[in-house]
């Protein structure tokens, strides 16, 4: 089986063709130029490995949540691309995609969601696969859900930004950290072929956005309330 991945909720744009579990993969930190380099960074892997559009069996993205505009980008190619080819596609969240490159068994996945929140989920991987501990959701660090037991490895930028809060939160918890952690394409590669292997892939016009904010901006008196709770934490 041969799965074209693609990743860019966040400041880094992926892209990995799996086939049959080995992974070609291209990752670079492009700022906001997703969709001015997605898709020849798309071709130039299909390139690498001598495969045509037509020679790929399915499309895995990342869903979400992350920066809105990044996710509906990624939601866009992956439509695009599965009409044109009709390929079946398979979305990803993007924190279960954090703990899947983790390496780990128990993941705390966290992204830092700006406004003073957190996309939070925990897993646990069994023989069988991943299971949810803790659904996706939009949090504030210190109000993050309590996890049963101990041995859990914190992954992504929700540790670089709040590692202090999510430190005393989780307490002897934590058996590590790696707070450098982003949603990369290779573990949405994987994933999304287990998905699709299993007959759960879906039409193109399903390759929807997973958005756990209703609002993307606050209003002025909302940012103001927000800068002036900060000012006071520092005093």
């Amino acid at each position: 089986m041969n799965i074209l991945a693609l990743e860019t909720s966040t400041e880094y744009c992926s892209v990995a063709l799996w086939q049959d579990g080995i992974v070609l993969e291209h990752c670079e930190r492009v700022g906001q130029k997703h969709s001015e380099l997605l898709v020849p960074m798309l071709d130039a892997v299909l390139q690498d490995a001598g495969f045509r559009i037509q020679d790929v069996d399915g499309i895995a993205y990342g869903s979400g949540p992350g920066s809105f505009t990044g996710v509906r980008i990624a939601c866009g190619v992956t439509q695009g691309l599965a009409f044109g080819a009709s390929l079946p596609v398979a979305g990803v969240c993007t924190l279960l995609a954090l703990a899947e490159a983790s390496g780990r068994q128990r993941v705390i996945a966290a992204l830092d969601a700006r406004m003073g929140e957190l996309y939070f989920a925990a897993y646990e991987k069994s023989a069988d696969g991943w299971m949810t501990v803790c659904e996706p959701c939009l949090c504030k660090p210190e109000e993050a859900p309590a996890l049963p037991g101990a041995n859990w490895f914190g992954a992504g930028s929700g540790f670089a930004e709040f590692g202090g809060v999510l430190q005393a939160r989780y307490g002897g918890q934590l058996i590590g950290v790696n707070a450098d952690a982003v949603p990369q394409a290779a573990a949405i590669a994987s994933l999304g072929a287990a998905q699709l292997a299993g007959g759960r892939g879906v039409d193109a016009a399903a390759a929807l956005p997973l958005y756990l904010r209703d609002k993307v901006a606050l209003k002025t008196a909302e940012r103001e309330r927000l800068a002036a709770e900060k000012l006071l934490a520092k005093l």
